[in-house]
């Protein structure tokens, strides 16, 4: 019988076999690479490397840094080395080609283009993540102007072994061109080949198997490309997978898609029951979530909203508390019920579609959104089970990321809920008396595309400040109309 684990790691090789001939079909980055299975081999460690998790920088660029860090590192010890084999000691070597520099006898302005070299190169490719060639081609061109310049202007005749103070130019002249060989020809290329293939593979159901195994044991997903495989004219499943859960691989227009949502099946009472216990739950954790004494305070808004923080081995979870003048219940039922008026009053969703009704307190909702976070966030578009209840003092409706056969609508990313959680607590005893309500809500969004942590979080605060704001004025208009 076939355990746990050679499941997964069956589910593993196929998936990753069947990106792979997908790739050649569509003539991607990795069609010019890809040409057998012991080929594949070699393309996994590249996307290995190439990929990123959680924030965290990739592989490649990781060892990028490194480069750059040794860069710097060893300019200073060849200079040190060749200030002590012309006889001087630091503190005079220091006065001489420091307080009294001159371009024709110093060669401490080569370490000074070493830590401009590392400065520009560790902000830009470092800390900011950005994927363009520009900077580094620009440290490299200044580099190998100002060497031309130095190896001009230097006064050869002034020193007794010319030797190591040219080994240090050309040194200095040969890393700065492999730092930009590297990033050009390692760096962008096995990055952009691991977004391409995780995001191709992000909506298929196995793809939470695939990345677990990817982010805790490289080696054995290799091993287990390499040596274990189905035969390509087997069935396109595993002993465990149902062929109603995978979504259509190629993005579709927006006709398309609708008509799609529209044509659904019904769900199976199998599946009902599942999304019940699974809603269930949901409630469970999004109250410990409530609850929890590790929100650290990240800002509060002009309008005395707070927002916080939290960080889980999934990523970081923000919410923001606020005040709002509606009795708890009121307001999530409103907000529930009335799911398909969202994108009415949030201006950051383009389409909100309920596509299956479970009971009148659990439903199946589709969610697309615009470009946000100053453009640096695309569309991107969420399948999430909701479901409302009360728990404790709360009035709660909550959700989380499904998997479903529908497929990808064109110019956007499946992206997951991994919970959203909208909260309303009476403010007093009274409850639903009173017309003020504590309202909280929470979001803990998995977008997977390539985005630096930062601008993910900074996103994320301004959405939520931006929704309480908007949910404010829904509700006063909502209930001055109805009044």
């Amino acid at each position: 019988m076939m355990t746990e684990e050679d499941r997964q790691l069956r589910a593993a090789a196929e998936n990753f076999l069947n990106g792979s001939l997908q790739s050649q079909r569509s003539g991607s980055y990795t069609q010019r690479s890809i040409s057998s299975i012991n080929r594949d081999y070699v393309i996994s460690e590249d996307l290995i490397a190439g990929a990123r998790y959680n924030g965290r920088i990739s592989g490649v660029r990781r060892f990028f840094c490194l480069l750059v860090t040794f860069d710097l590192l060893f300019t200073c010890l060849m200079w040190l080395i060749c200030t002590t084999i012309a006889g001087e000691n630091i503190t005079t070597a220091f006065v001489e080609q420091v307080l009294h520099y001159t371009i024709s006898t110093s060669l401490f302005d080569i370490i000074m283009a070493a830590v401009l070299r590392f400065t520009i190169l560790l902000l830009f490719y470092g800390l900011l993540q950005i994927n363009h060639w520009s900077m580094v081609a620009l440290t490299t061109a200044l580099t190998c102007a100002f060497l031309g310049a130095k190896a001009y202007f230097f006064n050869w005749n002034a020193v007794s072994q010319p030797g190591f103070q040219a080994l240090l130019i050309l040194t200095s002249f040969v890393i700065a061109w492999g730092e930009a060989w590297y990033f050009d020809s390692r760096v962008v290329p096995q990055e952009i080949q691991a977004h391409d293939w995780f995001i191709n593979s992000i909506d298929n159901e196995r793809a939470p198997l695939l990345r677990h195994v990817v982010d805790n044991a490289p080696s054995r997903m290799a091993e287990s490309v390499g040596n274990f495989f189905t035969p390509l004219d087997s069935p396109n499943h595993s002993d465990t997978e149902e062929d109603t859960s995978k979504p259509a691989s190629s993005p579709i227009s927006d006709d398309e898609f609708l008509n799609v949502i529209s044509n659904l099946p019904n769900l199976s009472q199998d599946k009902i029951e599942e999304y019940k216990k699974k809603a269930s739950l949901l409630i469970d954790q999004s109250y410990t979530l409530l609850l929890s004494k590790d929100w650290q305070r990240l800002s509060t808004t002009d309008e005395g909203d707070i927002i916080s923080i939290m960080s889980r081995p999934s990523g970081k979870v923000l919410k923001i508390e606020g005040i709002i003048n509606a009795s708890a219940s009121q307001l999530i039922d409103c907000l529930h019920n009335n799911i398909g008026d969202v994108a009415s009053w949030n201006k950051d969703v383009s389409v909100v579609q309920k596509i299956q009704t479970i009971d009148l307190n659990t439903d199946i909702v589709y969610q697309a959104t615009k470009t946000y976070g100053a453009g640096f966030i695309g569309p991107r578009d969420f399948v999430t089970l909701r479901h409302r209840n009360k728990c404790g003092k709360y009035y709660m409706s909550s959700g989380i990321s499904i998997h479903i056969n529908l497929p990808i609508r064109k110019n956007h990313i499946r992206a997951e809920n991994t919970i959203v959680c909208l909260a309303a607590e009476p403010i007093n005893s009274n409850g639903d008396s009173e017309s003020q309500c504590r309202v909280t809500w929470i979001l803990h969004l998995d977008l997977k595309g390539w985005i630096p942590q930062r601008v993910i979080d900074n996103s994320i605060a301004t959405m939520l400040d931006k929704m309480i704001k908007s949910i404010r004025s829904y509700v006063y208009q909502l209930f001055l109309n109805s009044g």
